[in-house]
């Protein structure tokens, strides 16, 4: 093979750039030896490249090199003109910071033995009791005519696939006697696998109907997950009216058979835990036909439920402890005189406040009741409530570039 001198000149290796022809004999190195039988001569050709830049070689050679060291340079010129960065001040996790329960509010009903509201008593009729320690009353009004923000919860699952249409009629019904225009809001939600909000806050009860009529039922039923969602992100901060006055009274109408049929969803504790955080009273119609008989032989009354569902049942417990009411309807014509019984008790009731004397936000659960001075009445109201939970200190780390 050829070599070219690294020392020549590119006028040189262009001279030695043509091509050369190498010969060898085969087995004997001797000239003058005979060649065997068969023996032929293989030319072998080398090309050699037609140019040699020797300083653009070395260029290429040592460049990685100096880049390198440069940067190595500027990286260390950099750390020294940086001062190093102070720890931050260590906070221990079982520090929390403590905030305070500065007032709990509370919204009833008073009802006498027959059902009927009772509307004209005074501060002086009513005590109030935390965890069974009696509380003072700081503030009491008679809430008669508050705008109300409403949740309407549709089940459009599978499992009432043969009720939606009794569902559809029901909901129109109620908005068209509750819902007043200019003043009241309410907001369309279905669930089946998931939750979803149809129609957001509005006054106009031919929007909601429209929506209404448009559903249609299969899938499983994610009932806890619905009312979770409808407290925490649409009734915990619903839309205010303008004024000196912007309270509201919130409240979710739920028709569902009360089958949650979720594995990995929220939990009937959960479900209320929002409830009681967003101050919602629950008025639920269930749409279950199991268990429903006719009393006699009168066919022209409805028929009554002589044993609940395990829905029923959870119904039953949602409206308990939110301070609201469970209906078990068979006809459309059954509700009627249970949405006005609603529309009545929603502008028929009692609201009070008062500062607890355990202040401390632990997040805990607190039970509440209300009772009536030496009266034989009964008192609807919300079970109790959640005090704040505690906030964490916030850490920042120094150099973090987002700051956390």
């Amino acid at each position: 093979m050829l070599r070219a001198s690294p020392f020549s000149t590119p006028a040189e290796m262009n001279a030695s750039a043509s091509v050369h022809r190498c010969r060898w004999s085969c087995g004997n190195s001797w000239p003058s030896s005979p060649q065997p039988v068969g023996f032929r001569r293989i030319p072998l050709t080398v090309r050699l490249p037609t140019s040699y830049n020797f300083f653009e070689v070395m260029r290429q050679r040592w460049a990685l090199p100096i880049l390198l060291m440069v940067a190595a340079l500027v990286a260390a010129g950099g750390a020294a003109q940086r001062p190093a960065p102070q720890p931050p001040e260590p906070v221990s996790p079982q520090q929390p910071i403590v905030t305070t329960v500065d007032l709990v509010n509370m919204v009833f009903t008073v009802t006498d033995r027959r059902g009927q509201f009772v509307t004209n008593l005074t501060r002086d009729d009513f005590q109030v009791f935390e965890e069974g320690q009696e509380q003072k009353i700081e503030f009491f009004s008679q809430e008669t005519d508050l705008p109300l923000r409403i949740g309407l919860l549709l089940d459009t699952s599978n499992s009432i696939r043969n009720r939606l249409q009794f569902q559809q009629e029901a909901a129109i019904d109620f908005l068209h006697l509750v819902l007043r225009r200019r003043k009241d809001q309410a907001f369309l939600m279905t669930f089946d696998n998931e939750p979803a909000v149809v129609e957001e806050f509005t006054d106009d009860v031919g929007t909601l109907q429209e929506a209404i009529l448009r559903q249609r039922a299969g899938g499983a039923t994610a009932l806890y997950d619905a009312i979770h969602y409808a407290c925490s992100q649409r009734l915990m901060q619903p839309p205010l009216p303008a004024g000196d006055n912007p309270e509201v009274r919130r409240v979710l109408v739920l028709l569902s058979d009360g089958k949650d049929s979720m594995i990995y969803g929220k939990s009937l504790r959960e479900a209320l835990e929002a409830c009681q955080r967003a101050e919602v009273a629950i008025y639920a119609i269930s749409t279950s036909t199991d268990w429903l008989a006719f009393r006699g032989s009168d066919k022209e009354k409805a028929p009554e439920k002589y044993h609940f569902t395990e829905g029923d049942k959870v119904l039953a417990q949602l409206a308990e402890e939110t301070g609201g009411r469970a209906f078990y309807p068979y006809r459309r014509d059954d509700l009627a005189q249970s949405f006005a019984d609603i529309g009545d008790e929603l502008r028929s009731q009692y609201s009070l406040a008062y500062v607890p004397t355990n202040r401390i936000a632990d997040g805990r659960f607190r039970s509440v009741q209300i009772k009536v001075r030496g009266k034989d009445l009964t008192v609807r109201s919300r079970k109790g409530y959640y005090a704040p939970r505690p906030v964490q200190p916030h850490r920042v780390v120094i150099g973090s570039p987002s700051g956390y």
